[in-house]
C-alpha cells in the first residue's frame, strides 16, 4: 500500500484577473521522484510556490503527509520538512559554503545541537565532495553547477521529507545537467527523500523520475509513468524536438 506524501486537490490560483492554475489535481507518493512537465508559462513554478506557502491558492486544498497545509505560512511548512529549492538557486552568495549549510539547518539547530548538524554536513559532503573541498569559499564565487549543488545540499540540511526542485539544471552545461540530475536520484536513494521536480530537460528528468504530469495553460493535461511519457508521440513532438510518425 502506497502512502501519499503530497496531495493537491482542485487547486486554482490567479494573479488578479489572470488565471494561472485551474483546478489542479495530482499526488506524490512516499519515496517517489515525480516530474512536473510543461512549457514556460504553464504554471509549474506557481504550483510549487502554492505548495510551499509562498502563494495561497484561490481555491482547493494541499495535503502534506495527510495534513491540510493550505492555510500555513511558508515558515511553518518548512518546519514540517517540506523544502523548496527555488529557481535561480538563491544561495547566500556572500557567505561561505559551510555557512550556507548551517543556515539550511536553522529550524532544528537548537533542538539537535552542533554535533548532530555537523554529522549531517559530513553526509552532505559525501554526496557532494566538491563542496567539502570548497567549504570556506564564498557561495557567489562557485561555478553554476557547484552553486546548484550547494542549493540542494542546503535544502538537505533541513532534513526534508519532500523536496521541491524548481529547474535545477537552469543555465547549466549539458554534462553538468546530467550530473545534477543523478544527484537528485541519489537523494531519493541515499537520504530517503521524496522529490517533486520541475525540469525543462524533459528527457533527462523522465529518466530519473518514476512518474510525470504534464501541465499546459494552468491545467494537468496528461499523466503517466516515465516510460509511457518518454514514448508518447505528443510529448516527443512538444518537448523532445521531433515528431513521431
Amino acid at each position: 500500500m502506497t502512502s501519499k506524501m503530497l496531495e493537491v486537490k482542485d487547486v486554482s490560483f490567479s494573479y488578479g484577473p489572470i488565471q494561472v492554475l485551474n483546478k489542479i489535481n495530482f499526488h506524490v507518493d512516499k519515496g517517489e521522484i515525480v516530474a512536473l512537465l510543461g512549457a514556460n508559462g504553464a504554471g509549474k513554478t506557481t504550483m510549487l510556490k502554492n505548495i510551499s506557502g509562498l502563494l495561497k491558492p484561490s481555491s482547493g486544498q494541499i495535503f502534506f503527509q495527510d495534513e491540510n497545509i493550505t492555510p500555513f505560512e511558508a515558515e511553518k511548512i518548512v518546519e514540517k520538512r517540506l523544502i523548496l529549492v527555488p529557481e535561480h538557486r538563491q544561495i547566500f552568495s556572500t557567505l561561505s559554503v559551510l555557512d550556507n549549510l548551517y543556515l539550511g539547518a536553522y529550524h532544528h539547530y537548537a533542538r539537535m545541537g552542533k554535533r548532530e548538524v555537523n554529522r549531517d554536513i559530513e553526509k552532505v559532503f559525501q554526496l557532494f565532495p566538491i563542496l567539502k573541498d570548497r567549504k570556506a569559499q564564498l557561495g557567489g564565487t562557485l561555478s553554476g553547477g557547484q552553486q546548484q549543488m550547494l542549493a540542494i545540499a542546503r535544502a538537505i540540511m533541513a532534513r526534508p521529507n519532500l523536496l521541491l526542485l524548481d529547474e535545477p539544471s537552469l543555465g547549466l552545461a549539458p554534462l553538468i545537467v546530467k550530473e545534477v540530475l543523478q544527484y537528485v536520484k541519489q537523494l531519493r536513494d541515499d537520504f530517503d527523500v521524496t522529490v517533486l521536480l520541475i525540469e525543462q530537460n524533459v528527457s533527462a528528468s523522465l529518466k530519473i523520475a518514476d512518474r510525470g504530469y504534464v501541465m499546459s495553460h494552468g491545467s494537468i493535461i496528461k499523466e503517466g509513468n516515465s516510460k509511457e511519457l518518454l514514448t508518447d508521440p505528443e510529448i516527443k513532438e512538444a518537448f523532445l524536438g521531433h515528431t513521431v510518425v
